[in-house]
């Protein structure tokens, strides 16, 4: 298969929409980014049409017509019925004065193509001994019947598609012709691909607008209506029936859009539930003129309808109905290659994803997939990985963050806007001489703490952080923060023992202030001795000096 649909991988962020919303799960998760699985694939585009990142792009042809447009062949354009749904009040007229500004030798309406098929259906029905006739006009209905459900293959009509019985016809009347489909489908940009000869290129309505926006050139409004033109129903639900005569005896007509309901379809016909039926089928709901490439990105299905009902006539186009053998189409089983899981892998995957008994499946589809079996046979085949489980990874971080909020040495508590205890850990239970958790498990936090920090953070919004406190109930010091948490409307209380910091600090200042003392009395005995001493000193001097004088005396008289 083609690669036309590939991913921006920039552009993932994680999301799994596009594997919630693939039909047969042909996106593998890998690395953070999700990748197409061409081998699965049925390039129904949903995944292009749901990724909120537009990280799918489709591959864009528009260069390799424009090389087609400068050789010397004729390029002439196959243009779905659809046109007229997205390009409101323009007309084939008005598209093929405007194509033809960009170099095409000729338009013309794939609806041409869709005549000769839905006539080779009636033949098919009256003239072959069919159980059960499948339409076969979309290319990813026939993926998914050639990869999913091989049994139905016999059923799927071996008739080629209007896009091709168009281009066939193309190159009969006009030699050397190449031709170009333009349309709403992803998957016709691969059908033209892997069905050499047939269409050289195909562009959806999307790369058509660019590239006349480019060469500004506008389309006119103009209604040009035929009256043998019933085959332009062909792109709406049930427009095949309404364009075929529905004769063929005992046959019951049906009309299956979707894919979901194809798929329940196609499971209904290998169980043998249905006989003797046409099955107009489309993996579009709605059918192509709610396309994937519907160039508005938007689902109006009856203003769509509506414009083509109006612009389609009541008559067949007039056509070279071509044989039977120029409109056969061959269709091969085209095998998977994942593996199937057993039992006992998927119960290993289940328990590594932390599910040990069915009551943990809980089938949520956060990952994408519908089950959690599914995910399992995903995680076995290399699709997914175990951490796109959003109740694994929930369980996980609450398990972690539990963790650490039960060992942390340091308190703990949540309280609520209307400051009542939602969490308690260990280490605040034995800071407050608590028993257990259930014992203030949603009392008002004045039952264990004073409650005016808690008000002050809530009515300020500003924290308090490491702010020591004696918590005289409990003879305890602690260093508190209190922070608020807007998102929650939760404030957490983390507290820090520091009683024994605090005891030996105060000893520490006790010891000091105590030497303190002492050195101050030894100071003050000290100077009373030097006082005492210098007072006998004085004294003794004075009689010193007394005696000595009364010697002098007694030496000079004589």
């Amino acid at each position: 298969m083609s690669n036309c649909l590939t991913l921006k991988k920039s552009n993932c962020k994680n999301c799994y929409k596009c594997i919630r919303h693939c039909p047969v799960k042909s996106i593998r998760f890998s690395g953070n980014q999700a990748h197409i699985i061409g081998n699965e694939c049925i390039l129904c585009g949903h995944c292009f049409v749901v990724c909120p990142q537009n990280a799918k792009q489709i591959v864009d042809e528009t260069e390799k017509v424009r090389v087609l447009l400068q050789g010397e062949d004729p390029v002439v354009v196959s243009l779905a019925p659809s046109f007229i749904a997205n390009y409101t009040g323009v007309g084939i007229e008005s598209m093929r004065t405007a194509l033809k500004k960009l170099g095409f030798y000729d338009v013309e309406e794939t609806a041409l193509g869709a005549t000769m098929v839905k006539s080779e259906y009636d033949r098919i029905l009256n003239e072959e001994d069919r159980d059960i006739l499948i339409s076969s006009c979309c290319h990813s209905i026939n993926l998914l019947i050639q990869k999913y459900y091989p049994g139905c293959l016999r059923y799927l009509a071996d008739v080629v598609s209007p896009m091709q019985a168009h281009c066939t016809d193309i190159k009969k009347r006009i030699p050397g012709a190449k031709t170009v489909f333009i349309g709403p489908c992803v998957a016709k940009k691969d059908e033209a691909d892997h069905y050499e000869g047939i269409v050289d290129a195909a562009l959806t309505f999307e790369e058509l607008s660019a590239w006349l926006k480019a060469e500004n050139i506008t389309l006119e409004q103009q209604t040009d209506r035929t009256d043998k033109s019933l085959a332009r129903f062909f792109p709406t639900s049930g427009g095949i029936l309404k364009t075929m005569k529905q004769d063929a005896k005992d046959y019951t007509y049906l009309v299956v859009d979707g894919i979901e309901n194809c798929i329940a379809a196609l499971k209904d016909i290998e169980e043998g539930n249905i006989h003797k039926c046409f099955i107009e089928m489309s993996a579009c709901a709605g059918s192509c003129i709610n396309g994937p490439v519907m160039e508005k990105h938007r689902h109006n299905p009856v203003s769509d309808y509506a414009a083509v009902s109006r612009y389609a006539g009541e008559h067949d186009f007039e056509v070279d109905q071509p044989g039977p053998v120029e409109m056969k189409k061959m269709f091969e089983f085209i095998p998977l290659r994942s593996a199937k899981p057993s039992d006992m892998e998927i119960s290993q995957i289940l328990r590594q994803m932390g599910k040990f008994k069915p009551s943990q499946e809980l089938n949520c589809g956060s990952c994408g997939y519908n089950t959690c079996r599914e995910k399992a046979i995903a995680i076995y085949q290399g699709k997914a990985e175990i951490s796109m489980c959003l109740p694994y990874l929930k369980d996980k971080a609450e398990s972690f963050s539990d963790t650490i909020v039960k060992n942390t040495p340091n308190g703990f508590i949540v309280v609520n806007d209307l400051l009542e205890v939602q969490q308690i850990n260990n280490a605040a239970l034995k800071i407050l001489n608590l028993r257990s958790a259930s014992d203030v498990l949603g009392s008002q936090v004045v039952r264990i703490l004073d409650p005016l920090p808690f008000l002050n953070v809530q009515q300020n919004h500003r924290g308090i952080y490491n702010e020591r406190t004696y918590l005289a109930e409990y003879d305890r010091y602690v260093e508190m923060t209190i922070v608020y948490d807007k998102e929650s409307n939760m404030l957490i209380c983390i507290m820090s023992d520091v009683t024994e910091e605090e005891t030996a600090r105060q000893r520490k200042e006790d010891i000091s202030r105590q030497t303190v003392e002492v050195a101050d009395k030894v100071v003050d005995k000290q100077m009373r001795i030097v006082q005492e001493i210098a007072s006998l000193l004085g004294e003794t001097a004075a009689e010193t000096k007394i005696a000595l004088s009364k010697l002098k005396e007694s030496i000079t008289d004589e």
